[in-house]
């Protein structure tokens, strides 16, 4: 059996959504904010105000050059 216990734990307890790390999406986006300059990024979610996505990209909007 696997040493990592919450992932059991939740396995068991038929909680499986994992949400991607607000620390996790800046270090993967900062290789590519050049790329976000005068684009729109559309983020599928259930709630904005969950996603770390969209708290990334509502919080980084100017910085990014974003167009919406």
């Amino acid at each position: 059996m696997s040493l990592n216990k919450s992932l059991h734990a939740a396995k068991n307890a038929k909680k499986d959504e994992f949400y991607t790390q607000l620390s996790d999406i800046e270090k993967e986006l900062k290789h590519y904010k050049d790329h976000f300059q005068g684009k729109v990024v559309l983020c599928s979610c259930d709630d904005p105000w969950v996603s770390n996505f969209f708290h990334y990209f509502a919080h980084n909007f100017e910085s990014l050059g974003l167009k919406s």
